[in-house]
């Protein structure tokens, strides 16, 4: 490694603390920095796109938490750059290197120590009378749902061309392994291991309570057809990117070619993830 990408979550004080001394350690073990500007611009030294630093690093570390983990996941899948999530302070099911290690993480990084491991991640297509109007990329999981002030909506869902049913809910998730942590949870889908290789998808408040989260080969096309008209529906990408659609828009949802890769500088032991973050064993 001779060139690192650093991003920082924006607007908290604790990414500049650390880099007043991770810069100068970076730069005495030879390696270059690119810095993402925002960041830059606070410290007063040259800063680069967010966007341009996949193309000028080796790997990027992120100081922030599991919504700047994503975010730079979409930015950099294309690349296949490792990606080393330092969090700030509470435990991420994504950022799991608390920041309290940074240099330890860094230096096993440095010297080869670090495993890598692999995510899969989604590819969601919008097709518009047979006409594709958006695509896009992400690590944890494609929403379909109702805005606030609308109805229940209909949604006509096929899994490899094959007819499934009319989910009549306030929206449907299709989650990977490690997005089945994040909304997939809240809306009582099950816990997958982040490494295999499965889909899930998840109705949202169903009208029929015998409608229950199916988990799905990584192989598999699901297709999602909106079938009500006039209300207010959005594909949500991550929690973080919208899209409006309309009536008999087909979002066509898939594993994508690309991968999220996790520099893993310790042994993990998930389960200890999940005890403390979702509080398990405690009352």
């Amino acid at each position: 490694m001779k060139k690192a990408g650093i991003i920082c979550k924006a607007g908290r004080p604790e990414p500049l603390d650390m880099l007043k001394d991770l810069l100068p350690w970076l730069k005495d073990k030879g390696i270059d920095v690119f810095l993402d500007d925002a960041t830059a611009s606070l410290l007063n030294i040259k800063g680069y796109k967010r966007e341009e630093i996949p193309s000028l690093a080796d790997i990027i570390i992120v100081l922030g938490g599991d919504g700047t983990m994503l975010n730079v996941a979409r930015l950099v899948c294309e690349s296949g750059i490792p990606i080393l999530g330092i969090n700030l302070g509470g435990l991420g099911f994504i950022t799991e290197v608390h920041k309290d290690v940074l240099f330890d993480a860094m230096e096993k990084v440095i010297s080869g120590k670090s495993s890598v491991e692999e995510r899969i991640m989604l590819t969601a297509s919008v097709f518009r009378k047979t006409q594709k109007v958006a695509e896009y990329t992400v690590l944890n999981d494609v929403v379909v749902n109702k805005g606030a002030l609308a109805r229940i909506i209909d949604f006509e869902t096929y899994i490899n061309k094959a007819y499934v049913t009319i989910f009549k809910a306030d929206g449907i998730i299709v989650s990977t392994p490690t997005g089945s942590t994040g909304y997939s949870l809240s809306a009582g889908g099950p816990i997958l291991y982040p490494t295999l290789n499965n889909l899930i998808l998840t109705p949202i408040c169903p009208h029929i309570l015998t409608n229950r989260p199916i988990v799905l080969p990584d192989d598999v096309i699901v297709e999602v057809v909106l079938k009500s008209q006039g209300e207010d529906v959005f594909l949500t990408l991550d929690g973080q990117v919208g899209f409006s659609l309309k009536k008999d828009d087909i979002v066509e949802i898939q594993k994508s070619p690309f991968k999220t890769r996790l520099l893993v500088p310790s042994e993990r032991d998930y389960f200890h993830v999940l005890r403390t973050k979702l509080k398990w064993g405690e009352r």
